[in-house]
């Protein structure tokens, strides 16, 4: 029996829709710019650059999503998540989907945005805009047996029932073979893991009390309320 210093933490699962199990998350890695957000912009000739989050920032999307501390810019980035089910280093895209791909979810990269713009100015790095507590929510996943490889799909969010992110799947500058053959190369990926594909335009901030809804066609749908900011004197109604 292994003694442990303390107890080690409990692993991220995450629901499995139509089935008791649970996925075990292992790592998240997030694609950065994969829509075009202009229509007069030119086709990407580099693949996108990617950053993580660690495994517990991943929580069902559902019920209160807790506004950060350390930011006034507090923004929603909805995005087409991918599941792996089995790891490799060197991955044929052509093989992706038969081999390696366990199933897929709507997620949101929440994104302290401010804090992401000094990172920007000052060539530094992204995770203290990135890699918050809570900072990716997801729906249940999908079993790719159940839902297929999605080609087309609405990919949305609405705040307070007005729609700000629209695009399709299809609208994937790099597609999720891609994506995942390119993550393959630089680190050996392993099952367990989840690849946030990246967000359309319209990305904007929240405020407390605000209600976000959204979700990938075929894939999940979710809603939740923003809480209360740290440092905000509670009013009648208010969340945490």
């Amino acid at each position: 029996m292994t003694d442990f210093v303390f107890p080690p933490r409990a692993p991220t699962t995450l629901a499995v829709a139509g089935s008791t199990a649970r996925f075990p998350v292992g790592r998240v890695f997030c694609i950065g710019r994969n829509y075009r957000w202009r229509a007069d912009e030119a086709p990407p000739q580099d693949m996108p650059a990617w950053f993580m989050k660690p495994a517990d920032a991943v929580v069902p999307a559902q019920g209160l999503l807790p506004y950060p501390p350390g930011t006034a810019d507090f923004c929603h980035e909805i995005e087409l998540v991918v599941a792996i089910g089995r790891g490799g280093r060197d991955i044929d895209p052509a093989l992706v989907e038969s081999h390696h791909l366990w199933g897929y979810a709507a997620g949101l990269d929440l994104t302290r945005r401010d804090l992401q713009q000094q990172a920007k100015r000052a060539g530094g790095p992204w995770e203290p805009a990135k890699a918050f507590d809570h900072s990716a929510p997801c729906t249940p996943l999908m079993p790719a047996p159940l839902c297929g490889h999605p080609r087309h799909g609405a990919v949305w969010l609405a705040v307070n029932g007005v729609e700000r992110q629209r695009a399709d799947v299809d609208d994937l500058l790099w597609s999720v073979p891609e994506l995942v053959a390119m993550l393959s190369r630089s680190v050996a990926l392993a099952p367990g893991d989840l690849i946030f594909t990246g967000t359309p335009a319209g990305v904007g901030a929240l405020q407390p009390g605000d209600v976000v809804s959204g979700g990938v066609a075929g894939i999940g749908a979710f809603t939740m309320t923003v809480g209360r900011a740290p440092g905000q004197p509670f009013q009648e109604g208010d969340t945490l």
